[in-house]
């Protein structure tokens, strides 16, 4: 992609790879500036073309450089720890416009600096904030905005961060805005009286070019893509040079007419040559197959299984190009789910796990990014959530998407690691989402009958629940615990250490893991009594043995039928009072994480409390039957 484009009098400057690349105007064969290993951005033509000033990484800092248009080594400019960056020339010539936060006190935001362009001291403007800029011809006045803006990735952003473009007079020290909208108005460019910026204010919502004429104070539209924004535009003597989508354009000023810039691109390929490549430093995502015998594993974008003892690495899909995300053993051990881009776009695919058959396409869902798919017990249907926060649920045996729930206030972070849990029947899941007030509450789904039920009313902030596997218990992290603590500095109070392990019924009739219990003395009945009521049974047996070995028999069948039946029973859970049935466990609140069950048994691991010194993260377990925590691993999270 060629991006970061800037335009002179004859030529046009970019970056394609992280490295600076310079053309004709018109197009043609692009040439390299600059091959180091560190990465260059933003390069900027001087007034007279005959130098680029651009910001780099060479010795690990962004730091702004100048080189000769026509090649040649670079120039270190600024030396500052602090990352600065490339802004405009001025238009004498002799100096630059860089932004930096070395005096800004956080790293949040930048200033404005003049600095030599040969190099020296960096003399501070006297602007609070300044992200981009551009100076009159005159250099008196500074169009800029104050915040990053189209920079950032907030498209259709109409917020309060949404940036505006102000002019500042140098010499009177006065600011007027000279653009108010809810839209983001950003990159202002200087030509006479006309300042061209970028907003994405028109009505098909994408960042074009925009003009304000600084005499009648009027706002025009210029370009009116409408399937990519515009990036990084950047003006030249007669042109503005811009990226949309992954082609540049240039635009004539007096025509004000965008024609798309065609350039090849002539070097080695050598980053894309076949090599070999260790793949176990780019890990991303891992799981244990359900029978602990191998993991499963993703790496630069390929599924590896590799075995926990004996045997050889595998690697299941073996295509250069395309990405395979997120794999996920099912729990019959038969077969591998994972997300594929072979497509273009993300589509749910399955494999068999030993590597042996061709993978099959399930999906075909088009545009989106979707996460970790989540297989059922029965190994029949697997749950997922998308970019667009929307919790899916798909059957593999009748090929069908179903819509379970719309989770809203999610990052990708947290899309990411969003977790749902089954029920060990498959029938229902649990999850949890933000609500309105965003605590997060408890969620419960049927898959049989479509029906969802919200479980816990949200009061507290109930997350990350999981089904315990005989079917009678919810267990679930909530923050419950208002352990205030007061600031020393800001004269408000803090809750931190909130989080404990919640515990609730699904059924009246379940008794509590805490109910009381209250031991008695058993009593022995005479041995001798029982020894000769047990020889006059001896006596009638013989004859009957047959029969009774042929009758067990038969209801041994009879129990196996029983048995088969009664796990495929419904799981019932009564949703009346369900949340008046929450107990916590008794262990001190803090912050804790990964739940999960084994029979008997609570999982988690425990973080060290906010505010404490020193500690580590810790795996336990809680177990029902003794009432009491223990610790399976120390110095562990997860």
């Amino acid at each position: 992609m060629l991006r970061y484009p800037d335009i002179s009098q004859t030529q046009i400057v970019f970056v394609y790879a992280g490295d600076i690349w310079i053309v004709d105007k018109e197009g043609g064969i692009a040439h390299n500036l600059s091959s180091p290993l560190g990465e260059e951005t933003s390069p900027k033509f001087s007034p007279d073309g005959s130098r680029i000033a651009f910001t780099a990484q060479y010795d690990g800092n962004a730091e702004v450089y100048v080189l000769p248009s026509g090649g040649g080594s670079p120039k270190r400019i600024t030396y500052h720890p602090m990352p600065e960056k490339v802004v405009d020339w001025y238009p004498d010539n002799k100096s630059l416009l860089i932004a930096s936060s070395r005096e800004s006190g956080r790293q949040r935001y930048a200033q404005f600096y003049q600095i030599p362009a040969d190099g020296g001291l960096a003399e501070k403007l006297p602007v609070p904030y300044g992200e981009f800029g551009t100076l009159s011809p005159d250099m008196g006045k500074l169009a800029y905005t104050p915040s990053r803006g189209a920079m950032l990735n907030w498209k259709r952003y109409e917020g309060g961060m949404a940036s505006d473009i102000w002019i500042f007079d140098i010499n009177s020290l006065d600011s007027k805005r000279i653009t108010d909208h809810p839209a983001t108005d950003a990159n202002p460019m200087w030509h006479g009286e006309k300042i061209y910026f970028l907003s994405d204010r028109g009505k098909a919502k994408r960042q074009n070019i925009w003009v304000y004429n600084t005499g009648d104070e009027s706002t025009t539209q210029v370009t009116k893509f409408s399937e990519f924004d515009i990036y990084y535009p950047s003006i030249g003597p007669e042109d503005i040079v811009f990226q949309a989508g992954a082609k540049l354009y240039r635009m004539n000023l007096e025509s004000e007419d965008p024609v798309k810039v065609e350039i090849r691109i002539s070097t080695d390929l050598s980053t894309i040559q076949p090599r070999l490549t260790d793949a176990s430093k780019t890990i991303q995502y891992w799981q244990i197959s359900p029978d602990g015998k191998r993991a499963i594993i993703e790496a630069r974008g390929d599924i590896f299984t590799v075995p926990a003892e004996h045997g050889y690495i595998r690697n299941l899909t073996r295509t250069s190009g395309i990405a395979e995300r997120f794999p996920s053993w099912s729990p019959d051990g038969e077969h591998v789910a994972y997300w594929s881009d072979r497509t273009g776009e993300y589509e749910l695919y399955i494999r068999p796990g030993d590597g042996s058959g061709e993978e099959e396409k399930l999906s075909k869902l088009g545009e989106g990014f979707r996460y970790f798919p989540y297989w059922s017990p029965d190994s029949k249907m697997i749950a997922y959530m998308d970019n667009t926060q929307q919790f899916y649920i798909y059957d593999i045996e009748a090929k069908k998407h179903s819509l379970v729930d719309f989770c809203p206030f999610l990052s990708h972070g947290a899309m990411q690691s969003f977790k749902p849990s089954w029920s060990n029947n498959s029938e229902w899941i649990a999850y949890s989402k933000q609500l309105g007030n965003r605590h997060s509450a408890v969620f419960l789904y049927n898959v049989k009958d479509g029906k969802l039920q919200q479980a816990t009313s949200g009061y507290y902030s109930d997350f990350s629940p999981v089904f315990d596997t005989e079917g009678d218990y919810l267990y679930f992290f909530s923050n419950r615990s208002l352990s205030a603590v007061y600031s020393d500095l800001d004269q408000t109070w803090v809750y931190p250490n909130s989080t404990q392990i919640a515990i609730a019924t699904l059924r009246k009739d379940v008794a509590s893991p805490f109910a009381e219990r209250n031991d008695e003395v058993s009593i022995k009945k005479d041995e001798d009594e029982d020894k000769e009521k047990g020889d006059k049974k001896d006596d009638k047996a013989g004859d009957k043995n047959e029969d009774k070995e042929k009758k067990n028999i038969e209801e041994d069948k009879d129990d196996a039928v029983d048995k088969k039946k009664e796990e495929e029973k419904a799981l019932k859970i009564e949703f009346e009072g369900l949340e008046s049935r929450v107990i916590t466990l008794p262990e001190i609140a803090g912050n804790y994480g990964n739940l999960s069950a084994v029979k008997g048994q609570i999982l988690y691991s425990q973080y060290p409390r906010s505010g404490s010194s020193g500690g580590s993260p810790s795996i336990r377990t809680w177990i029902l039957e003794d009432r009491e925590e223990k610790v399976i691993m120390e110095a562990a999270g997860s």
